[in-house]
């Protein structure tokens, strides 16, 4: 009678498994998922350069950051720093934006696009704070850093204004965009600084409203950011941006405030410089950076839709 039960029982469970398409009693072990730091690594290793990166996804506080405390040549980047220094200055000026900035031929330096249009009739500060924002104009920044009182007075407003401990201007533009290379300290920031600074001029408190929508009006109409971090955003994403570019180095940046729809904003700053003086730029290493970014925050964010 045992050996018959027996023989039912095993007919029964052998019947159970081949019903139930078990083939096996061995569990397989569930794929390693690669983390935003390794994936960040490996596309660091080999663009054979360095990638510094501070996002925050502010919807939840989510924060991505790698390389975000060492320095980087911060180039045009900078720029947002001395226009917000100039609209804090308009909160207590209301005509200082209307203000007409005559100048003169000699003072051109290159990359002017819009300035060296203007010589005969100047241009508003508002004026130099749009092209020194949208077209990175050099001319026009080095105006506006006039108007504020030297690269001393642009590095209090990040000391003072901002809190910024790490900002620091050594040169006018584009003379900046000369600095990098290992050690080298000039006009350099870390990612981490600048997506705070960045967060603080266009999502805080720092400049009163109008200005702050100034200052985001006009970074979103940059025209010189296609490449980096606005060619990896979504459609239908509005993206704010200021972009710096090295003439030495590879260096080539982007800081961005990026409004998902029906989300919260994210900001980003992004930096990569090389060590070999003749390296190339790479507008497409902030593109890729920027994707992983994007997957990682709507991984763990379900208000970000793909």
């Amino acid at each position: 009678m045992i050996t018959f039960l027996r023989k039912r029982f095993l007919f029964i469970v052998t019947i159970f498994f081949i019903g139930s398409g078990i083939t096996s009693l061995t569990t397989a072990e569930p794929a390693k998922q690669t983390s935003i730091q390794e994936k960040l690594a490996e596309l660091e290793a080999s663009s054979g350069g360095r990638i510094g990166v501070s996002a925050t996804d502010t919807a939840n506080n989510t924060r991505i950051q790698y390389r975000a405390k060492e320095r980087f040549p911060i180039g045009c980047t900078s720029k947002v720093i001395g226009v917000s220094a100039i609209l804090k200055m308009s909160m207590t000026d209301s005509q200082l934006l209307q203000q007409k900035i005559t100048y003169k031929k000699e003072e051109i330096t290159p990359w002017s696009p819009i300035t060296e249009k203007h010589v005969s009739d100047g241009m508003t500060v508002a004026e130099l704070c749009d092209a020194a924002i949208t077209i990175s104009d050099n001319t026009a920044m080095n105006l506006l850093l006039k108007k504020l009182g030297g690269l001393s007075a642009l590095n209090t407003f990040a000391r003072v204004s901002l809190g910024d401990q790490s900002f620091r201007m050594d040169h006018d533009w584009p003379e900046e965009a000369k600095s990098g290379g290992s050690d080298n300290v000039f006009d350099s920031s870390t990612p981490a600084a600048m997506e705070k600074s960045l967060r603080q001029l266009a999502l805080g408190d720092v400049l009163a409203p109008p200005q702050r929508e100034q200052l985001i009006d006009w970074l979103k109409n940059n025209k010189t950011g296609d490449a980096r971090i606005r060619a990896s955003v979504p459609k239908g994403w509005v993206v704010g941006d200021k972009t710096g570019t090295g003439s030495y180095y590879g260096t080539t940046n982007d800081i961005a405030i990026i409004w998902p729809p029906k989300s919260a904003p994210i900001v980003i700053a992004l930096y990569y410089t090389h060590n070999k003086k003749d390296a190339a730029k790479r507008d497409d290493i902030l593109a890729s950076v920027t994707r992983l970014l994007i997957d990682e925050f709507a991984r763990r964010d379900q208000r970000i839709k793909l």
